[in-house]
């Protein structure tokens, strides 16, 4: 078994013995120890990101482990990560909203748990803001409460003091989600009421965040792209 050591560490903080230390762990790879050449160059690679050897060698070792692997999560999550040491992380085609069918398949409170997901914690810190919702075809009524940089729901109550009250369909709320239509859009023709301080919704909504599903998975945040040619 081989283990990392404080000299390996050493020859991986100094940037000009680097090379060498990388044309020692490429014999490794040759003998078949995969496991430990992706976990020093790993090691390697955040240290300096744009080392183009480092990164290729990782990517070789982590694609033996993956065709060397019978469990396809295993395989998938070796493959995906040589895959971004040799071409950066993947950009999405298009980041495109829920379908109509997913959306109706969520329940109310499944949609502001998604909204509690997606809100901005830093950006709403020390905003208090409390939105009533009134859908007017199933008669569900909800509380959505910002507070303490969290949000939460209370079904079936209705707030004396809320910022603003809503009154929508169940069928608004889904075009909204599926992007077919916005909240200004739909209070212009009619298919939201809003009685109060309709800015306070547009402010809740401006915390919100819209997640890119690719992500970093072997490199350092700030230098996932592929080093500079």
């Amino acid at each position: 078994m081989l283990h990392f050591t404080g000299k390996d560490e050493i020859l991986v903080t100094k940037k000009l013995l680097r090379p060498r230390f990388i044309e020692v762990r490429k014999e490794d790879f040759r003998l078949g120890n995969y496991r430990w050449v992706a976990e020093v160059m790993n090691r390697v690679v955040f240290a300096e990101p744009e080392n183009k050897n480092a990164r290729t060698l990782a990517a070789d070792a982590l694609e033996q482990l993956g065709y060397n692997s019978e469990a396809a999560t295993w395989r998938n999550s070796y493959l995906s990560a040589a895959m971004e040491l040799r071409n950066g992380v993947p950009q999405p085609r298009s980041l495109t909203p829920p379908g109509l069918n997913a959306a109706r398949a969520l329940t109310i409170d499944m949609v502001f748990d998604l909204f509690g997901v997606r809100l901005n914690g830093p950006k709403a810190e020390g905003k208090k803001i409390t939105i009533n919702w009134n859908f007017s075809d199933t008669g569900q009524k909800y509380i959505l409460n910002l507070e303490n940089c969290a949000l939460t729901y209370i079904p079936n109550k209705q707030a004396q003091n809320a910022d603003a009250s809503l009154t929508l369909t169940r069928a608004t709320l889904d075009a909204i989600l599926t992007r077919k239509t916005t909240f200004p859009d739909a209070a212009q023709k009619g298919l939201v009421k809003i009685d109060g301080q309709g800015m306070k919704l547009l402010e809740l909504f401006g915390l919100f965040e819209n997640f890119n599903p690719m992500f970093e998975i072997v490199t350092p945040k700030e230098n996932g792209a592929l080093p500079k040619q």
